[in-house]
């Protein structure tokens, strides 16, 4: 299920641009500051220092079981 991966980035902020958390349902290969910050908030020159900043990690999770978990705990 698409909704249940998702790639996180959390970049600090830079220059005169705030930090920002960026999400984006997209391939653990691709899980990378290029890929998932869109739009890009620097121009080109700045683009890699910018990127090396942030931090992104690929996160997976089971909305079903998080579903059953509720249903038990209300129950």
């Amino acid at each position: 299920n698409s909704e249940d991966a998702r790639c996180k980035c959390i970049c600090p902020p830079y220059k005169d641009h705030l930090g920002k958390i960026y999400n984006k349902n997209i391939s653990q290969k691709d899980c990378d500051c290029l890929h998932v910050v869109e739009p890009m908030p620097v121009p080109g020159p700045d683009v890699e220092a910018y990127c090396l900043r942030c931090e992104c990690k690929y996160e997976e999770r089971s909305s079903v079981t998080i579903k059953v978990n509720n249903v038990i705990l209300l129950a």
